[in-house]
């Protein structure tokens, strides 16, 4: 096991933006800063100042937090060719950012110095060495991003080692190896690394890489970097970032700092619930099956692993979930035996033994219910309510008299529009409501917040993040049953819940109900 400290630099708030579908406000940069703070990343790069004003302001409201951990970095480029750089406004700009740290990149590749800046190598390495040599001069730390590294060493190794000797040169703090095109394959990109720190071994720990995940091997290469003795590495929350993404934060410290051993972060026990957290303020849904931190990554369903599972984790897990906050999962289906039953109730009832209840009688119900189509392995908060409800332990937060999606059309743009009436009944007061949505669930949705709003201020905050449906049987064409799984957060966790039904809308309002009920169980006790 290693004993030494990787430094952590993250670039959600300017790569991560550029991830498709993705558009932060201000206020959100400010939550994903405090939340990599929280984790205890080294640095934060904030974005470019100057470039546009939804940077500039993040530069002044983040310097109102008090962060604990991380430094906040501005990020710009090298002067432009012909350009000094006091004469440069966005390098300038770096420098009245307010911030202790700066990044700027350069080019490594002939062929971006040849057809992109157009200038000759010579000057290239001239700016380079300039626009750090200024930096350093005001005072800042700087680290420059030796960009398309290794294609450019591939098309010629002397010139890209050259960039990096002027950054060296300039007074770096560090050099960032970056592997823009994200085509290099972890044994050349290992090959690379090895000869780069053989010919500059005085500078091994002042090097860093920044990794895209084009080819499927941006947190491989990274962790290949940090083995061979690369100090800094280069993530993103989620591996969001231009095209494919970068190297995820969520897998390149768990797997650096738990099974390499290296000192990454302070609070890598706050990566589950970061991973939600940071997910719902990008309104980026996870994958499920994100390493370490996606619902399924702990998640058991053979009834033969949960057993193995219960009896010995390190059966069937490769780390304990307790580590990075998360916790196991076992999901029911008619697979899943008595013991995983009696289990994954103890998890919301945990003052129930297996004596006070009876498990047989739960899990033929779970088969009863998926013949039927229900399937609760994706859908935890029905299974909680259906449970609570064989019990009797489920509180009657509401009672539902009638529902009824009064009109259902398309606008003269063809966009789907309905109104809903929903009635309700709360400790014997009656309530009906109406609202207009996007589509009858939708509808049906905010007519329900609405009339339990009343009651319940809490129902506020929960919203819809996914819904699926699934056509279960398609020989009866329209007539089919149909599954639907709608997924609902609070901004903290994530629920999901089903409906089946022949009625889609019928479906849709069963699933639709268990939500607001488990939000309820969950904020009212």
């Amino acid at each position: 096991m290693a004993d030494r400290r990787i430094i952590i630099y993250d670039t959600t708030l300017r790569e991560g933006m550029q991830n498709a579908g993705i558009s932060y406000t201000v206020k959100d940069k400010i939550r994903l800063a405090r939340l990599l703070d929280d984790i205890g990343v080294s640095y934060i790069e904030g974005g470019i100042p100057g470039a546009n004003p939804k940077d500039d302001e993040f530069y002044r409201e983040i310097k109102k937090s008090d962060l604990k951990n991380a430094k906040i970095t501005a990020f710009g480029s090298t002067c432009r060719p012909g350009i000094m750089p006091e004469d440069d406004a966005l390098l300038c700009s770096l420098v009245n950012a307010g911030t202790d740290s700066v990044c700027i990149f350069g080019k490594s590749w002939l062929l971006h110095v040849k057809d992109i800046l157009n200038c000759s190598p010579e000057e290239n390495l001239c700016i380079i060495k300039n626009s750090v040599e200024f930096l350093k001069k005001a005072g800042k730390e700087v680290i420059f991003d030796a960009e398309h590294f290794f294609d450019g060493y591939n098309a010629d190794r002397e010139y890209a080692v050259k960039t990096v000797q002027a950054a060296f040169e300039g007074g770096a703090d560090y050099v960032v190896l970056c592997e823009t095109n994200g085509g290099v394959l972890p044994v050349e990109f290992s090959t690379i690394i090895d000869e780069l720190l053989a010919e500059m071994p005085d500078k091994k720990e002042q090097f860093g890489v920044h990794v895209h995940n084009d080819s499927g091997t941006a947190v491989a290469n990274s962790i290949i970097a940090a083995q061979k003795g690369v100090s800094m590495i280069q993530v993103t929350l989620c591996g969001w970032g231009e095209r494919c993404g970068n190297a995820d934060l969520f897998t390149v410290v768990p797997n650096l700092q738990l099974k390499c051993g290296f000192e990454c972060v302070k609070n890598i026990e706050y990566l589950y619930e970061a991973a939600s957290k940071a997910s719902g303020i990008a309104n980026i849904k996870l994958n499920k099956s994100t390493p370490y931190v996606g619902v399924n990554a702990f998640s058991h369903k053979a009834g033969m692993h949960i057993d193995a599972v219960m009896k010995n984790s390190a059966s069937y897990e490769h780390i304990a979930p307790e580590s990075i906050g998360a916790s196991r999962r076992f999901m029911l289906s008619e697979v899943s035996g008595r013991a995983a039953v009696v289990e994954k109730i103890k998890r919301f009832l945990p003052e129930l033994t297996g004596d006070d209840f009876d498990s047989a009688l739960i899990a033929d119900k779970i088969k009863q219910l998926e013949l039927e189509g229900y399937q609760f392995e994706d859908a935890d908060a029905s299974f909680e309510i259906m449970v609570r409800r064989l019990l009797g332990t489920q509180r009657e937060w509401f009672r539902l008299e009638s529902y009824k999606v009064v009109n259902y059309n398309q606008d003269e743009k063809g966009k789907s529009t309905a109104s809903a009436v929903v009635d309700v009944c709360v400790d014997g007061e009656e309530e009906v409501t109406a609202a207009n949505g996007i589509g009858p669930v939708d509808a049906l949705d905010k007519a329900l917040r609405k009339a339990l709003g009343r009651f319940y201020p809490q129902i506020s905050q929960m919203r819809l993040v996914d819904y699926k449906v699934r056509v279960l049987d398609t020989k009866q064409a329209t007539a089919s049953v149909v599954r639907v799984v709608i997924e609902s957060t609070d901004g903290e966790s994530v629920w999901s819940t089903v409906g089946v039904s022949a009625d889609i809308i019928e479906a849709s309002f069963n699933a639709l109900t268990d939500s607001h009920e488990y939000l309820l169980n969950k904020k009212i006790k």
